[in-house]
């Protein structure tokens, strides 16, 4: 369907929406990637990137997520090497299946998709293993199919409880720069992340974050055969203001002002915001009388929100009643839960009247796909943005 006005509305929990400015930004001629004014912008992009990240050492690559799940895995572990994982959701097995190809072992603690890493079934395991042949945790944050949030802090406190010396490796593809993160005070060893969620960017960049534990175990020749995706050859040609390989540089050039909006934001203020936003859609959810996915409140995620469809009607069929009627996009169930649920995403560039749009197409989607609910969820919403404005 041609739309002859207005933008289309893109809700979906990333590739999120690029703001105007960032988009400005891209705008630019390539210039010399070996030459003062690449380094300029390399090391000033690396310097903002520190308290986002939570730590000083974080190195970016020109790829997808997927890729920065690699870096992590090839630079730490050798094939053979035990892994713990937590099933949370279609991304956490994703990760799980990359593991299992590079010749790593998964030990999997199976979930329902509903509720985040569990951190006292880590422990136990850990406790277990008494050899140490685990090398490794492996835990999403943010599990972006499912709106469930796992608590870092308490996964680390579960591996010290055990006294158990496996790397800690954390998935922020979906949180990082929305929801609150700390890469060295939560006792992280390598943070996975992306360009294209809380960063307000296109797909194209992936970062890691890095202890010095898992450093030195990659310094020392550790992990598995690697080129392009080695932290050394990255980390040595950062140190002069420039990458090993060519540059992604426009999307660079875009990351540096996302930076700077954030950070002129404050990032506890950019937090406080996913916080409300995660609460409004959370308001309207329940007076509609439809199902959260996320069982755990402590769990919520911020960011998005899944909701579980009634019985007998299907998320997709509604998502594109959405799409022809309304030019929304909506986040689709994946795998175990195609069809059941749609997501709503509320993260990156957003503000209340982008909230209060996207539940507004969500209620006029449900009563003209004759799902059953109750009238009221964009008003339940708008009534807790008025009082927390």
């Amino acid at each position: 369907m041609a739309f002859p006005s207005g933008r289309h509305f893109l809700q979906i929990p990333g590739p999120t929406n690029v703001p105007d400015e960032v988009l400005r930004s891209m705008d630019m001629p390539t210039i010399d990637h070996r030459g003062p004014d690449f380094s300029r912008l390399l090391l000033g992009i690396l310097d903002k990137l520190r308290p986002v990240f939570g730590t000083d050492r974080v190195v970016i690559f020109p790829s997808s997520g997927t890729g920065a799940w690699e870096a992590a895995l090839v630079n730490t572990l050798s094939p053979g090497d035990r892994v713990l994982m937590s099933e949370t959701g279609h991304f956490s097995s994703l990760w799980h299946e990359m593991a299992t190809r590079l010749g790593l072992e998964v030990d999997l603690i199976p979930g329902n998709w509903r509720h985040g890493a569990d951190p006292k079934e880590i422990e136990a395991r850990l406790r277990q293993d008494k050899d140490h042949l685990i090398k490794a945790v492996a835990v999403v944050h943010n599990e972006t199919s499912t709106g469930v949030v796992s608590r870092i802090p308490q996964v680390r406190q579960a591996i010290d409880n055990a006294g158990h010396p496996a790397l800690l490796l954390v998935d922020t593809i979906s949180s990082l720069g929305s929801l609150p993160y700390d890469h060295d005070g939560w006792g992280v060893d390598v943070t996975i992340s992306c360009s294209q969620k809380g960063l307000m960017l296109p797909p194209g960049l992936g970062f890691n974050a890095i202890s010095p534990k898992a450093m030195d175990i990659s310094n020392r020749g550790g992990g598995m055969p690697r080129s392009f995706w080695d932290w050394g050859d990255v980390v040595k040609a950062n140190e002069r203001g420039f990458t090993h390989y060519t540059p992604a540089t426009n999307l660079l050039y875009g990351l540096d002002k996302s930076l700077d909006l954030l950070l002129e934001e404050g990032l506890d203020n950019v937090f406080a915001r996913h916080r409300r936003y995660g609460e409004a859609t959370r308001h309207a959810v329940r007076a509609w009388g439809l199902e959260i996915l996320c069982e755990n409140q402590e769990e919520y995620s911020q960011v998005l929100t899944a909701v579980m469809m009634p019985e007998g009607h299907d998320a997709d069929a509604l998502r594109k009643l959405i799409l022809d009627n309304f030019d929304m996009s909506l986040g689709a169930g994946l795998s175990k839960v195609a069809g059941k649920v749609f997501r709503i995403g509320h993260l990156g560039a957003f503000n209340d009247v982008s909230l209060a749009g996207t539940l507004a197409g969500v209620e006029m989607g449900l009563q003209l796909a004759g799902v059953p609910h109750r009238e009221g969820g964009v008003q339940a919403a708008m009534r807790y943005l008025a009082e927390t404005a």
